[in-house]
């Protein structure tokens, strides 16, 4: 699915940090890693569950110290980007989990937009920023952060909330999104992986988020998949993702289809791609190829991705037309005549 035009809007871009990046970056800055080399990284993303990933995805982030370092964490993620197909994204960051260790916001977002301006320069591809907010730090923290974004008049579209969300309802944040919605921010949050329809419904009724990313939970409610269908609240799910935290057994497992068959807008992404399996195009592989997908099924994929962005229209028009003319010259890896929604 390379050559299908598509817009990434589940992306943590601390989640692209591939082993290989994590090893020049600690020898470029003198820094002693607990392992010899990319290779016996790699071989300890084997995780149980949400938290036994974010325990090394946090642990990985030392190399991440200055402004060069962010600069080339996004260079690296959009050249890859755009080898799959995307022409823009909507990419994640975690302000908190940087400040945290003492390396300033401003070196943070410098750096990002450094390594996105190089590459739209280099291969076209677009891209925005969203702040997340980790769910599991205070919300003071989280308010703090937000005050010195702005202050910073930092170059992001909206906020987010991501990281564990077992034990750590999304309720707690209604002040950051209230206060991030009057700065004129939009909204997204992370529910419905590890935590129940419950969660998701926090997420819409106390912060009032446009996007749901994941909310693959959705599925074990039927009231609640009637009310995503009828508000055409957009869900941004990662296939590969809930396989490798064990959300869902397999690709086959995956509810995927019975949530398009319910009505949702859904839309595919890769989350955290260095760490599980595979970057956007990828993920649309594995879902054709489990579920039988006709390039029409794919293609009004790629097309929900484009209208639950928060792109202006005339750039959503542009897209959209390239994803018409793919279809009109289908991808050999598609299946014609098969599953379609």
């Amino acid at each position: 699915m390379a050559t299908l035009p598509k817009v990434e809007l589940h992306l943590h871009i601390e989640g692209t940090l591939e082993p290989e990046l994590v090893m020049e970056l600690a020898r470029a800055g003198g820094i002693t890693l607990p392992y010899r080399d990319a290779d016996e990284l790699r071989a300890r993303y084997a995780f149980d569950d949400l938290q036994s990933f974010l325990d090394i995805y946090y642990e990985n982030l030392v190399v991440l110290r200055g402004r060069g370092d962010f600069a080339q964490l996004a260079h690296a993620y959009a050249a890859r980007a755009h080898e799959a197909g995307v022409v823009h994204a909507e990419v994640f960051f975690d302000p908190q989990a940087h400040l945290v260790r003492g390396v300033p916001l401003v070196d943070v977002v410098d750096g990002l937009v450094d390594g996105f301006e190089q590459a739209r320069a280099e291969f076209g591809i677009t891209a925005d920023l969203i702040a997340c907010f980790l769910r599991d730090r205070p919300v003071t923290e989280a308010l703090t952060t937000l005050d010195e974004l702005i202050a910073l008049e930092a170059p992001i579209i909206g906020v987010g909330l991501d990281s564990a969300e077992v034990g750590n309802p999304a309720s707690r944040f209604a002040e950051v999104f209230d206060r991030a919605k009057r700065a004129g921010l939009r909204s997204v949050a992370h529910a419905g992986e590890e935590g129940g329809p419950d969660s998701i419904r926090q997420a819409l009724d106390d912060l009032g988020v446009e996007r749901i990313d994941h909310g693959i939970r959705s599925i074990d409610d039927p009231l609640l998949l009637s009310r995503l269908a009828d508000q055409r609240t957009r869900l941004t799910i990662c296939p590969l993702s809930n396989v490798h935290l064990n959300a869902v057994a397999d690709i086959a497992s995956h509810p995927l289809p019975a949530l398009i068959e319910a009505g949702l807008h859904v839309t595919i992404n890769s989350d955290d791609p260095a760490y599980f399996g595979g970057y956007i195009d990828r993920n649309y592989d594995v879902v054709v190829d489990a579920f039988g997908l006709d390039d029409e099924a794919v293609a009004a994929l790629a097309h929900n991705a484009v209208d639950a962005s928060f792109l202006p229209d005339t750039r959503k028009r542009e897209i959209r037309t390239r994803i018409d003319e793919w279809l009109s010259v289908p991808e050999s890896g598609a299946v014609p005549g098969r599953l379609r929604w």
